[in-house]
């Protein structure tokens, strides 16, 4: 007898995050495919799966057993944790754990199912220090790691030998601020590397850099190529003859760009009102690879994701399969691989064969989804006049089952705030829609995905349009009878966690809240954060500390007693972006004036909740304390055929 199937919840807490997927080419042509998976039942360790490209079926092979956990602290969100090369039949894997940098080889097999077997153990290439370590590129003709070191508040472009273990990391160049992306010229004798300086976030203004290679490996001629201010870069990559390919947003929209050689004057052979970049919080992020003869882009239009063929002449040719909602793409020897998935399908690993006439695709969940396709509420595309009637866009999830009319309402704030709300299969969600509730997942000003001037709305409005725009959604699905005035709710996380409690403070149409490690006080945000958002809040609300009006009259810490519902706190006591003690200063303010406050605290979380036990609980707890505080659904649970499974 099979083993029943997986609740909604505890499908949400079994998810692994699927990251930074790359294609490799064996001695034999034989593609692997490389990738990083982390796990909420293992207390989201993350670690590095390897198999042949197109056999989904095999298992794959883990490279990095327990206790081995790839993780990088840079910036404190990390990214960038894994670099590959191949050499013969030899896999060189390095990768970052507890802030250092590791290596391992792997023999890889010419034919056969034999797996990679290993041909040393693990090497700790670097040392323990007062730093991290992330995002680093494979130098083989020289036999180095090059990547970024964060160490005494600046960032720094280094290298560590892989023949030698202990080491301290060897300084290249020193930065301005923030470096990042690095990538390797094909003759191995150019380095180029995206740079940016507080106030600027790297989405606002960055800078393309290149430099050639010293006889001893040093780099010299170090030169801008792109950017500038009011201009943001992503992506620099090589392609096979040399030619320099970046994203660049001063058209209004991160379109690619090329630059034939050195001295060369920038083209760009294929502009579009769509953007192929996202905001660069992490490292390890692609949305470009070149195939081997053309290349391969996801672009994003209108909330929703496409891969795009890029032929050098400017031809744009849509790559046909059905997933709306991509990262991490790669490409290898006409084969491409993303992490993908749609309204029916949770995110999983996309395989295409782009040799044939028409390409050939495969998906690879990373679970098996709990509900059948007939139980899915299928996101619906909603605009609406949002904060001073701009056009607003946001996703819309009717409950699942229940006949037209008001149902209770649950609005989403994304984090970020630049983040956007995507229309791939949440089992988060669909957890909740299974419930008689309907979502709308608000893509408010400030998100991404809908060009440069959508993203800059939020330029000094952070806590006016954000909120603004989560009301009016929320009083759209009113206005058309989709939602119950007397059962709206909202909730979200770190930057979503502000614009949900701004929205509780300084509007009427919420009647509940859910906080995870929400930023509470803009003032102590300004005051004490991490280095990488230290001047963010400059852009967002005005520069600290002339504009401390501004930041007083925004923060809900400081206007707590205009919130009259009651509020759910989530807190990790590890986060060092928003300390602990805003969310205590918060409940404490809100108890103080009567209104109905639980917290619950997570001794070994951080900043975003990584445990299997954490994820099932924020939902649950989440879910039960809205009942109680809006009253039940209509009965919908007794007769919602989701709550069978």
């Amino acid at each position: 007898m099979g083993a029943a199937p997986l609740s909604a919840q505890h499908a949400v807490g079994r998810l692994p995050g699927l990251k930074e997927p790359a294609l490799v080419s064996g001695p034999d042509a034989t593609l692997w495919l490389i990738w990083l998976e982390q796990r909420p039942q293992e207390r989201g360790r993350t670690t590095a799966l390897i198999r042949r490209f197109g056999d989904s079926e095999a298992e794959p092979q883990e490279l990095t057993p327990a206790p081995s956990n790839l993780r990088s602290r840079v910036h404190d969100y990390g990214g960038g944790v894994l670099a590959t090369a191949v050499e013969q039949d030899r896999l060189i894997l390095a990768w970052i754990e507890r802030g250092c940098l590791w290596r391992q080889d792997w023999h890889l097999p010419q034919t056969g199912p034999q797996q990679p077997t290993p041909l040393a153990a693990p090497q700790r290439l670097s040392r323990e220090g007062d730093w991290e370590l992330a995002d680093g590129v494979l130098d083989l003709p020289r036999q180095r790691w090059i990547g970024i070191r964060e160490i005494e508040g600046r960032d720094e472009l280094v290298s560590l030998a892989l023949n030698a273990t202990d080491q301290t990391p060897l300084l290249l160049h020193q930065p301005t601020d923030f470096a990042g992306y690095g990538c390797l010229s094909p003759d191995g004798q150019r380095f180029a590397w995206v740079e940016w300086q507080q106030p600027a976030m790297p989405w606002d203004s960055s800078r393309l850099w290149c430099a050639e290679f010293s006889d001893t490996g040093g780099l010299v001629e170090t030169r801008q190529l792109a950017g500038g201010d009011g201009i943001s870069v992503f992506q620099p990559q090589w392609l096979p003859d040399g030619q320099l390919l970046v994203a660049e947003d001063s058209s209004g929209w991160w379109n690619l760009m090329l630059q034939p050689s050195a001295d060369a004057a920038w083209e760009r052979p294929w502009p579009m009102a769509a953007e192929t970049a996202m905001p660069q919080w992490i490292y390890g992020m692609s949305t470009t690879a070149w195939d081997g003869e053309q290349l391969v882009a996801a672009v994003c239009s209108r909330g929703a994701w496409s891969l795009q063929r890029l032929s050098l002449d400017g031809a744009v040719q849509p790559l046909p399969q059905p997933f709306d909602d991509l990262a991490g793409l790669s490409a290898c020897n006409g084969r491409a691989v993303a992490v993908a998935s749609n309204s029916t399908s949770v995110a999983g690993l996309l395989e295409i064969d782009l040799r044939p006439a028409t390409p050939i695709w495969s998906h690879s969940p990373a679970i098996t989804s709990p509900l059948s396709v007939e139980a899915i509420s299928v996101a619906e595309p909603l605009w609406f006049n949002g904060h001073q009637g701009e056009r607003t866009h946001a996703w819309y999830y009717p409950p699942s089952g229940k006949p037209p009319g008001p149902a209770p309402l649950l609005v989403k704030s994304h984090s970020g705030p630049t983040a956007m709300a995507r229309r791939g299969l949440s089992l988060a969600i669909q957890y909740w829609t299974s419930r008689g509730w309907g979502v709308v997942d608000v893509n408010y000003g400030g998100s991404t995905g809908f060009g440069r001037d959508y993203r800059e709305r939020l330029n000094g409005g952070w806590g006016l349009v954000d909120v603004a725009d989560c009301a009016a959604a929320a009083q759209a699905l009113i206005e058309t009878g989709r939602a119950d005035p007397g059962q709206i709710a909202i909730e979200g996380g770190s930057a979503g966690g502000f614009t949900t409690l701004a929205a509780l403070c300084f509007t009427e149409v919420f009647r509940a809240g859910a906080c995870r490690y929400a930023v509470c006080d803009l003032t102590a945000m300004a005051k004490d954060t991490h280095r990488f958002e230290a001047r963010y809040v400059d852009g967002l609300v005005g520069e600290w500390p002339a504009a401390r009006a501004l930041y007083e009259q925004r923060s809900p810490l400081l206007h707590a007693d205009q919130i009259r519902c009651p509020v759910l706190f989530f807190q990790g006591l590890q986060d060092k972006v928003v300390p602990p003690e805003q969310t205590e200063r918060m409940a404490e303010a809100l108890r103080s004036n009567g209104i109905p406050v639980e917290v619950r605290l997570f001794e070994e979380e951080g900043h975003g909740f990584r445990s299997q036990a954490t994820q099932i609980e924020v939902l649950e707890q989440t879910e039960a304390f809205f009942s109680r505080e809006l009253g039940p659904t209509d009965g919908y649970k007794a007769h919602n055929p989701v709550q069978q499974m």
